[in-house]
């Protein structure tokens, strides 16, 4: 299987992956936004039964990188989608 590749601009959509591949793609999709000096981040979880929003928001809490993170508002996905902002260092 051929590797995605996930366009590095502030907006990641998890529709695609699969929750085992949560943590190392959070992190080098961090990585990869600090990089290129992007602080504002759009995670999609999608609303479901809220099992990967809540696996995204235990991940956020836990990185030393970001700043805050909260639901999004309506109209950028609602409680489907987790906005973060990240330190600047």
């Amino acid at each position: 299987m051929d590797p995605v590749v996930v366009p590095i601009d502030g907006v990641l959509d998890l529709h695609t992956f699969a929750p085992g591949e949560l943590n190392g793609l959070m992190q080098d999709y961090i990585d990869a936004c600090l990089e290129s000096d992007i602080y504002d981040l759009r995670i999609i979880h999608g609303k479901g039964s809220g099992v990967m929003r809540s696996r995204v928001h235990a991940w956020l809490e836990k990185d030393v990188r970001v700043h805050g993170f909260e639901d999004a508002p309506a109209d950028a996905g609602g409680w489907g989608a987790t906005l973060v902002t990240l330190k600047r260092t």
